[in-house]
């Protein structure tokens, strides 16, 4: 009987395994994650003022989707920093030494709100939030330590690049 138990036990953790140890993360993974929240809030904010004022179809479409897709990703950076045990917002300046990437201004998404070229400006606005996406992840997938979260990096490279593409298409028009 000793022996059966004995079997059974050793049985039992096997099967249960060691704990897999949790992907690393690092500082840069969780500013990454910190900055980019705030960066899509602002990119959803754009994004809902352009979807209420442009007549242009593919616009609309176009910022419907970035306020769909950004605010999903935010909920899953949320996830993230919660399952990390970090704070959901850095601490003022605290990133300051990470090159100080210019945020999208207040201002600047007032203004367009009255903007008489509206499809123009938001466009270009979108543009240049865009292209700071592109390189907050390119700085994620050199220096990170998360492959899941370098991956989704690599991800938003691919897909805000073809934004701004489409985007510098419609401006051309």
């Amino acid at each position: 009987m000793r022996a059966v138990l004995a079997i059974l036990g050793l049985l039992l953790a096997t099967a249960c395994g060691q704990a897999q140890p949790e992907s690393p993360v690092n500082a840069e993974d969780v500013m990454f994650v910190q900055m980019m929240v705030q960066h899509h809030r602002q990119g959803i904010e754009i994004a809902k003022v352009g979807t209420s004022r442009t007549k242009n179809p593919e616009v609309k479409t176009l910022t419907a989707a970035i306020e769909s897709t950004q605010q999903d990703e935010v909920e899953r950076m949320l996830r993230w920093l919660h399952a990390w045990g970090q704070p959901l917002t850095p601490a003022t300046g605290a990133h300051d030494h990470h090159g100080g990437m210019p945020e999208t201004d207040l201002k600047q998404i007032q203004s367009l709100r009255k903007s008489k070229n509206f499809d123009y400006d938001l466009l270009n606005l979108l543009i240049a939030h865009q292209d700071d996406a592109v390189q907050m992840a390119a700085a994620e997938v050199s220096g990170g330590a998360n492959p899941e979260v370098q991956e989704w990096a690599a991800q938003v490279q691919t897909s805000r690049r073809g934004q701004i593409d489409m985007m510098m298409n419609l401006v051309k028009r």
